[in-house]
């Protein structure tokens, strides 16, 4: 039963490796109280008809949220002032110099009708918390909201199931990395045309994420899948997740400045008679290359929608195979 529910939440998206932050291309930025958050590419184009799809990024009060809604400005993209959160009162954080008002979820019926007055063709990215997976997809349905589910967790069966009976267009994925993504493709190919070609190895899984993180990794999950089908029974349970800070540093190999927020996985392939080993890795420091693949996936449904694709429910390997990564 475990290892059925791993392969519903496949469905919802892909996953697995990315470079590090300090790959070309990227420089550092600075956040909210001077706090180095992690890389940020240069500002890349985009093109006029993408500039013209007004993104609300929900929500913008958290971190992961935050960070897109970043990513979103820096793309030249139009970033709506509006999002929602569990706060008593409206509050006003500023995203790159957007002012962006954060509501309390109880208004947010309210609110929409006024945006999305303002800002027709709307689209959503959703980085909130797995609690509130479903009732948010709820809500963009019963809006009519185009919405990319970045947030991990949730009942993914019910998610997949309601947006698909509902015929309404989303990008729902597990991971929003897009080399992440790819990895996994290639891992779920390997499984598909050599099944069992690891047939007598251990499968040892670690992960590591930010201490506030609780639940064992999407990511991680998904690609037990394919190393399932290769050959190496291993399942959810068998994830070791580490999230002591010292722990972190040590054995991960974590930098102290990235312990708020990174994401480092390391599958481990080990002979039966321990001659051979194989290793794969994927470490991730800070949140903005999950953040500008979720703009890519909103850029990509806002495509999608324009040509009136009959397909509407798509993961990130959708995004992948269409080429759309700026």
């Amino acid at each position: 039963q475990p290892r059925a529910r791993m392969r519903a939440r496949r469905a919802a998206g892909a996953v697995a490796r990315t470079d590090h932050p300090m790959a070309a291309g990227r420089i550092h930025q600075r956040g909210r109280g001077g706090r180095l958050i992690g890389s940020r590419r240069t500002r890349r184009p985009t093109c006029c008809a993408a500039t013209k799809v007004p993104i609300l990024v929900n929500s913008t009060a958290g971190k992961m949220g935050f960070a897109t809604a970043e990513s979103v400005v820096m793309a030249g993209l139009e970033l709506v002032p509006v999002s929602f959160s569990a706060v008593a009162a409206r509050e006003r954080v500023s995203v790159e110099g957007v002012p962006v008002d954060v509501w309390p979820i109880q208004e947010r019926d309210r609110v929409i009708r006024e945006v999305k007055e303002k800002h027709p063709g709307l689209l959503v990215i959703d980085f909130t918390l797995p609690d509130a997976v479903n009732s948010n997809a709820e809500f963009y349905l019963e809006h009519d909201l185009p919405f990319v589910m970045g947030t991990t967790g949730g009942d993914r069966e019910k998610l997949l199931k309601d947006v698909g009976d509902g015929g309404h267009y989303a990008v729902i994925a597990a991971n929003m990395g897009k080399q992440i993504v790819a990895l996994q493709a290639m891992l779920q190919y390997a499984a598909r045309e050599f099944p069992g070609a690891f047939s007598g190895y251990k499968l040892d899984v670690v992960e590591s994420h930010q201490s506030t993180k609780v639940d064992t990794s999407g990511t991680a999950k998904d690609i037990v899948l394919s190393f399932n089908d290769l050959g190496m029974p291993c399942e959810e349970e068998d994830i070791r997740k580490v999230r002591e800070p010292g722990q972190q540093m040590s054995e991960m190999k974590v930098p102290e400045e990235y312990l708020r927020g990174h994401a480092f996985h390391t599958y481990t392939l080990t002979s039966d008679d321990g001659t051979v080993n194989f290793q794969f890795q994927h470490n991730v420091c800070g949140r903005r290359f999950y953040a500008e693949g979720s703009v890519d996936a909103a850029l990509f449904l806002a495509k999608q929608i324009e040509s009136k694709s009959e397909k509407k429910l798509f993961d990130m390997v959708d995004v992948l195979n269409a080429g759309a990564m700026r």
